[in-house]
This record gives C-alpha cells, structure tokens and sequence, in this order.
C-alpha cells in the first residue's frame, strides 16, 4: 500500500502485491503543515494486516507547492528590501535638503557672504540654460546693408544671431540677437559676383532645377541672397 500526496490531497494506493481491497471507510484525513512533514494515521486493524504483508509506504510530496514556497518567500523578501531602500533613499534627500551647502574653507574666498548660506550653488552649474536667455530680453539690432559687402555683413550678423561674440557661447543654448536688415537690394559684392555667382533652387518635382544669377536673385527677392550668405557663416565663424 502506498499513500500519493499531491498539492494539499492525499490517496491510499493498494501494493500490487496484496489481494484484498482496502476498504475506503478506514482512510482518515491527512493533516499537511508543510511540503516535508506529512502526518497521517492509519487505524489499528489495517496497521497490523499491512504489517504481515511487507508492503511499503511510498510518500511522494509535491515538488511544486515547494518550490512555490520557496519562490513567494524569496519575492517577499526582494520586495521587503526595495520598499527599505526606498526609505533610506529619501531620508537621505530630506536630509540633503534640509541640510545647508557647505564650501571648504579653502574655497570661500571665490564666494560672497550672501552665497556662503544661499542656495546649494554646488548641485547647479553655471552651464548656460534658455533660461538665463529669455527671447524677450535679447538686444535688437537694425542693420543698413546699403554699399556693404555681402560676404563680410554676413558674417558679422552670424556672429550676432548665434552669440559667440560672448563668452559663455555655447552652440546648443540659442543665446543670439535679433537682427533686421533694411535695404537688402543695395547690397554690394566685390569682383564678378553679380553676373558670374550662381543660386541653385530645386521645385522638388524631377527637372525642377533653376539657377539664377546674382543680380537675378537680387531683382525677384534680395533678401534670399542675405538669408544664405548669413546660413553660410553660421557653420564657419568661430568665437572669438
């Protein structure tokens, strides 16, 4: 005869060997505290016929309601020690904010006194924000291009657009000027440029190429020829 555990149920199997039925009334209940420790109890009548017969008693536990076990304790603990770090982590940011910067004393002479006890000026950096550039704060200025050449206007208002006329330049901050150019069709260039120096247009569409001299350009929109000359600079001139 052997007893089968499976999950939290348990059957008495026959032995092969024996003859006789076992009458199904003579089962008691199994009582399962753990996956490892079965505890069962077999009447006296059935106890000592099983005893005459050398039959074995086959306990067979679940596996799987052990390693299920073994699986929620182990998780529960993971999440018991994520929810504590959790907590040290803000203590230590409630701790950092309440508690004042601190300079080195070798290093309060770069600081006024105001700062020594204003904000944590050592958590932000003095890297350039568009805050530090509100559009509305920025300078103007009015350009008159009549009789200035073309390629040294340009690249005077490049410098003035992008900012690196400052020091704190910086290319992925826009921290430029504004810049208004009146007169766009007096513009002078120098040598051959009016008659020989081509602008190339595209339609998008197949044979939709269009080239156009200088002073073509200058006719239909002058202010196209300073919009490239400025686009052209942009990428060439470096701060100072």
């Amino acid at each position: 005869m052997a007893l089968l555990l499976h999950g939290s149920s348990a059957i008495v199997l026959p032995s092969p060997s024996s003859s006789s039925s076992v009458n199904p009334s003579s089962i008691s209940s199994c009582n399962i505290s753990s996956p490892f420790v079965v505890g069962f109890s077999v009447p006296a009548s059935t106890r000592s016929s099983q005893h005459r017969r050398t039959s074995s008693l086959v306990v067979v536990a679940s596996q799987k309601s052990a390693f299920n076990m073994d699986y929620r304790m182990t998780r529960d603990f993971r999440d018991f020690r994520m929810a504590l770090k959790e907590e040290e982590k803000e203590e230590e940011r409630k701790e950092r904010k309440e508690k004042p910067p601190h300079i080195p004393l070798d290093q309060r002479w770069m600081f006024e006194e105001s700062e020594l006890d204003g904000p944590d000026i050592w958590n932000t950096t003095w890297y350039p924000k568009a805050a530090d550039h509100v559009n509305t704060e920025k300078p103007w200025f009015v350009v008159d291009a009549t009789d200035k050449i073309l390629g040294r206007l340009a690249s005077t208002i490049a410098v003035q657009i992008r900012g690196k006329n400052l020091a704190t330049y910086t290319p992925s901050v826009d921290m430029g000027a504004f810049v208004i150019v009146v007169n766009a069709e007096k513009v002078a260039v120098s040598g051959k440029k009016r008659t020989q120096k081509l602008y190339r247009r595209h339609s998008g569409r197949p044979g939709g190429m269009k080239i156009e001299t200088f002073d073509q350009l200058q006719q239909r929109i002058p202010e196209r020829i300073i919009e490239h000359a400025v686009r052209a600079w942009q990428s060439i001139v470096q701060p100072p």
